[in-house]
């Protein structure tokens, strides 16, 4: 096992993050506050938005992003359209949402959603659909957002991989009705744990402000009691509903950002660019000395109206390869690179699932991935010295294989 090993994520705690974490010990405000509103606030201005609302993960943001489909005319057990593959959480969301999950196979070429298969699993209950934008790569919605224009559906994009992506021109999360992002240790921006949902719909963003609160009828943009202890008049305006903070208009979630999680958040905020830069220099830099390896492996293009989200490079082991992707995965361990599993055709691989009925053979590319891919990490950590030790790992690995 080599020494030096190259993780798969990475996190920066910077000094402000520290002080800003000392106040909130020092004063005793734990609980979300002024600190949770102005992460909120810079993240809204960094992807282009009127709103965001911080919540506890990804999948939360996931959840509760569909969840809004209740306040306009949705109903427990209606369907939403997710791709087969994508990380666990996706489906799980639809389900946590109170909705039927509705499979698509995906294009192996994008590793997202297959467009041209959308619109024959639209039904009459079917009310969203969820596209991931799988490694950072945006999935095609342009064709994604005219389906559903044309059947009346809302579109929420579940961003967790994709900061800095862009599609058309606009950044990833701005093309649906609300998108989702995770901020969990390995992604670009972090809290520790935690995720956030992004909107131009003020309505939205009320509904999703009361379901992280148990669907309570607080919904002010910021909550005069929780940033300052001050006095707020609207909680008992409403003489014959009492206090507003235990008016419950909603089934709501518990699944509030405190005020810990932004401080290391505002801290993230301020190296955003820096950050993004170095991710997209080492997922470029791997990309285009990848050719050499295309005999046995595959790996996504960035087209000209896009731009990837530097979240990890993925690779796929080709039909024929002298090796299988499990040994390829071990040899990379064994030579100190953290590798991980490209995650897996939800309804047939993942055994939570098998209540749909689907049987494998039902989504074939996103079983091809399920058992054949990789990724590994591409974070700031990252240099052209780790880079070529993963190309040359790669390289020996396969000269040794061809030879035996």
């Amino acid at each position: 096992m080599r020494e030096m090993r190259i993780p798969f994520g990475t996190i920066t705690i910077t000094d402000k993050t520290k002080k800003l974490i000392l106040d909130c010990l020092e004063k005793g405000r734990i609980s979300g506050g002024k600190y949770v509103r102005e992460f909120e606030e810079r993240f809204a201005d960094i992807i282009g938005v009127k709103e965001a609302v911080a919540v506890s993960s990804g999948t939360d943001a996931d959840t509760l992003a569909l969840a809004v489909l209740h306040d306009i005319g949705g109903q427990r057990g209606d369907e939403v359209i997710a791709p087969a593959l994508s990380f666990v959480s996706t489906g799980n969301a639809v389900l946590h949402a109170g909705f039927t999950p509705v499979f698509v196979d995906i294009d192996p070429e994008t590793l997202n959603i297959d467009p041209e298969m959308i619109e024959k699993a639209i039904t009459g209950r079917t009310r969203a659909i969820i596209p991931t934008h799988l490694m950072g790569k945006p999935a095609a919605m342009d064709q994604i957002i005219a389906i559903a224009k044309k059947h009346n559906l809302i579109v929420v994009e579940d961003a967790a991989e994709a900061y800095g992506a862009t599609y058309a021109g606009k950044n990833i999360g701005t093309l649906g009705d609300m998108g989702a992002f995770s901020l969990y240790v390995a992604h670009i921006i972090t809290t520790g744990e935690g995720g956030i949902i992004v909107t131009d719909n003020t309505q939205f963003a009320e509904i999703l402000r009361s379901l992280r609160a148990h669907g309570r009828g607080c919904k002010c943009r910021q909550c005069i009691s929780n940033t300052n202890s001050g006095f707020c008049e609207k909680r008992f305006s409403n003489r014959e509903k009492g206090d507003i903070r235990f008016l419950f208009e909603r089934i709501g979630y518990s699944c509030k950002m405190n005020e810990l999680e932004a401080a290391l958040g505002l801290g993230n905020l301020d190296l955003y660019g820096e950050i993004l830069g170095k991710r997209y220099h080492n997922l470029r830099s791997i990309m285009e000395q990848f050719e050499e390896f295309s005999t046995y492996l595959w790996t996504f293009k960035e087209e000209s109206c896009e731009r990837i989200g530097p979240h990890a490079f993925p690779f796929v082991v080709k039909k024929g390869a002298p090796f299988t992707r499990d040994e390829l995965m071990l040899h990379l361990e064994h030579q100190g690179i953290d590798a991980r599993t490209l995650f897996s055709s939800i309804p047939t691989q993942c055994g939570g699932y098998e209540f749909l009925g689907h049987k494998i053979g039902d989504f074939p590319n996103a079983e091809y991935i399920g058992c054949n891919g990789i990724h590994i990490g591409v974070h700031h950590d990252i240099n052209e010295k780790d880079i070529d030790w993963f190309l040359s790992c790669l390289r020996n690995f396969i000269n040794e294989r061809e030879h035996r």
